[in-house]
């Protein structure tokens, strides 16, 4: 692969040449966060601002993202304005710990994701891929695989969690998510402003009814799997967890923990992969040759045959168009820090409580990191097994210590049940509409075009 190998540029939002009056900022925003940057952000290593009192330092550099988030990371916590949405969806698991207590989960949850861990949910993922043919088989060649892609993930989160086939329990966990990240999980302005997580509270009524909700529901499923252990070669996550021991202290996790690093695992296992299969199938669909050399490459070992991760190598293109589609529209567009004391970040002095930015779609589109930046070409990434300690302007998953914990499930995920996609089925886009990026919670499409499926 050579990367003059792909010219396609996906379309994207126009930025703006010069700074707005804070209204149109603010109602850009509300529209997509991935309007909010000028044109002079993707060529500059930090911008300054103070916007309505918050005193803001954006950080492109790749040394100043790194200090914020590995060298300094101790002085830099979670805005309000993310918690407010997260907490309710996943408690106070891995994604929302700070101090000692993310050390200790992280250093109890590293087994569970180990590669060896991550083999033995290969079948499930298998059996989420199938559901998906399925669904295809059933519908006309048209097929809407935003939606068909969101259902796939959860079907294989739920697989992979909680061993759930299909049934009621499985579809009310699955109906909760989604009315909850489409609903009062949105963020919104009030948000933005608040001075703590229960500032506003009458804003957080919705998210309060849910989290009860939702905590009720998955309390039932471990307490269901206490009195009932699956068979050990079924073994899925919610085993690896209740199996969990602190290698210093012997002790369990308690209810509340596995409650809410399953919630975690629930929503960072869905979301965020769903996205990055609708966007590598966007960007196949667009790229008609790079899509038949990718189902050239899988027919030479096809999804039957991969019965662990080293398997999975055989896949080299389809690995790269993942991290290419990652790096186009990586699964969060900002990263949030909050200053706990003053600090010095690539020569820029600020001090506590300024906000730092972290924008992975700006450092991956950046002019001065990236050989035509806005252009997919997988090629980029060929022989580079692990990109995101190799290039430093790509972080896709986070960087250093709060690095995603999920990377190898949601990349094995995503490259078997595109796998199995297109060994059945060639992808098109009939319509001449362009598909852009929006920033939300995650980068969704501006609508949910309808691909054309035609056999193999």
């Amino acid at each position: 692969m050579t990367v003059e190998s792909s010219p396609f540029v996906p379309p994207a939002p126009p930025v703006h040449q010069k700074d707005l009056p804070l209204w149109r900022l603010l109602w850009r925003v509300t529209r997509s966060t991935l309007s909010f940057w000028p044109d002079y952000a993707f060529e500059t290593l930090t911008v300054r601002n103070r916007v309505m009192g918050i005193e803001t330092l954006v950080v492109n550099d790749p040394e100043g993202v790194s200090h914020v988030l590995t060298t300094n990371a101790a002085n830099y916590r979670r805005p309000y304005s993310v918690t407010r949405i997260a907490r309710p969806l996943m408690g106070s698991g891995l994604f929302l710990a700070e101090g000692a207590d993310w050390r200790r989960q992280r250093r109890l949850l590293a087994p569970t994701f180990a590669p060896a861990s991550i083999g033995l949910l290969l079948p499930h993922f298998r059996d989420a891929g199938l559901h998906l043919l399925r669904s295809a088989e059933n519908s006309s060649r048209l097929a809407n695989l935003s939606k068909a892609f969101q259902e796939t993930a959860l079907e294989a989160v739920l697989r992979a969690l909680f061993s759930m086939p299909e049934s009621g329990d499985r579809e009310t966990l699955s109906h909760m998510a989604r009315d909850y990240i489409e609903g009062p999980g949105r963020p919104t302005l009030i948000d933005g402003f608040a001075r703590s997580e229960n500032t506003f509270a009458f804003a957080n009524g919705r998210r309060a009814r849910f989290q009860k909700q939702w905590s009720a529901a998955i309390d039932k499923i471990i307490s269901q799997r206490k009195a009932s252990p699956t068979k050990a070669h079924h073994r899925d996550l919610l085993d690896l967890l209740l199996g969990l021991r602190d290698a210093e202290t012997g002790e369990a996790l308690s209810d509340a923990e596995i409650r809410d690093q399953c919630a975690t695992m629930f929503f960072a296992g869905s979301e965020t992969t769903a996205r990055l299969m609708f966007w590598a199938s966007y960007l196949l669909a667009m790229d008609p040759e790079e899509q038949a050399n990718v189902r050239e490459e899988v027919a030479a070992f096809p999804p039957e045959r991969i019965s662990g991760l080293d398997d999975l190598q055989n896949w080299q293109r389809l690995r790269c168009l993942l991290l290419e589609a990652l790096r186009l529209y990586p699964p969060v567009p900002q990263i949030v820090r909050v200053a706990n004391g003053p600090d010095d970040i690539c020569g820029e002095q600020i001090g506590a409580d300024t906000q730092v930015w972290i924008s992975p779609w700006v450092t991956h589109r950046h002019r001065k990191f990236w050989d035509r930046p806005t252009a997919f070409l997988p090629a980029r990434f060929a022989g580079k097994t692990a990109p995101w300690t190799q290039t430093p302007a790509y972080i896709p998953f986070g960087a250093g210590p709060r690095i995603c914990i999920g990377v190898s499930f949601a990349l094995s995920e995503a490259q078997i049940v595109l796998a199995q996609l297109l060994l059945r089925y060639r992808i098109s886009l009939p319509g001449a509409r362009p598909v852009l990026p929006v920033g939300r919670v995650t980068i969704e499409p501006s609508y949910e075009p309808l691909f054309r499926l035609d056999p193999v």
